[in-house]
């Protein structure tokens, strides 16, 4: 059994949205969030879809559930105060359909509605091979640390640094060891499970993800889905009408 658990109460701060969460932000008549469940009601490996959501916003998304027929959503519960909160409600709430050790939880944002079918399998086989799945990209970009974001004395080698991306697998087994031992050391809110694992002294298995794999954050990401989604739109209608871009 794969189960896609998303996460989604956050507020989107950086977004500067004030009236509305960023996962609820339109992008070409659908709201983003359901774009990301999209990928995984239509993905031929996964069963189920379970959603932590903003709490005052769950009626809203069940309703957007229903006008736009996503599939396979098994239920939609209250996320937490944290996105580890919310990761742990909804792998505790995954667990009491996911019985078995051996089946997979994909934990995902909200906010990725650029994922491909082949990225999401990818992430299912390597998991099934390695109980653990990551994808990562490498950085293209030189890394400086700073404590203050003013001085810098130490400098990180780039060929050695990647940038996570979502969806993270795992077995059942494995995740549910994660967020008991967490519980017990007083892990309270690591940025990923990636994290959480490495920060419980375990190794997590990588793989190359996908740079068109964006996690809408910002107004700029918001503004380049727009544009992504325009162009493929404006693609469409071109070859429809035998026009060579």
């Amino acid at each position: 059994m794969v189960t896609a658990m998303l996460f989604a109460g956050g507020v989107g701060t950086r977004m500067k949205s004030s009236d509305m969460p960023k996962q609820f932000l339109v992008v070409g008549g659908k709201p983003i969030i359901i774009r990301t469940m999209e990928h995984f009601a239509k993905h031929p490996e996964v069963d189920d879809i379970v959603i932590a959501c903003k709490e005052d916003w769950i009626d809203y998304l069940n309703e957007l559930i229903e006008k736009f027929e996503v599939k396979k959503v098994r239920s939609v519960i209250p996320g937490g105060e944290t996105g580890f909160g919310s990761i742990h409600n909804g792998v505790v709430e995954t667990a009491k359909v996911a019985k078995n050790p051996d089946d997979l939880i994909l934990i995902c944002d909200g906010v990725r509605p650029m994922l491909s079918e082949e990225l999401i399998s990818n992430c299912i086989r390597i998991t099934r091979e390695h109980g653990t799945a990551v994808p990562v990209t490498p950085s293209i970009d030189s890394l400086l640390y700073s404590d203050d974001g003013e001085i810098c004395k130490k400098s990180y080698k780039r060929s050695s640094m990647y940038i996570t991306q979502a969806p993270q697998g795992y077995t059942m087994e494995r995740i549910l060891w994660a967020h008991d031992e967490a519980e017990k050391r007083g892990i309270t809110n690591p940025v990923s499970s990636s994290e959480l694992f490495i920060e419980l002294g375990e190794e997590v298995r990588l793989f190359i993800g996908e740079r068109n794999n964006i996690k809408v954050t910002t107004p700029e990401d918001l503004e380049r889905l727009r544009a992504d989604y325009f162009y493929h739109e404006f693609k469409k209608f071109a070859e429809e009408l035998h026009i060579e871009l």
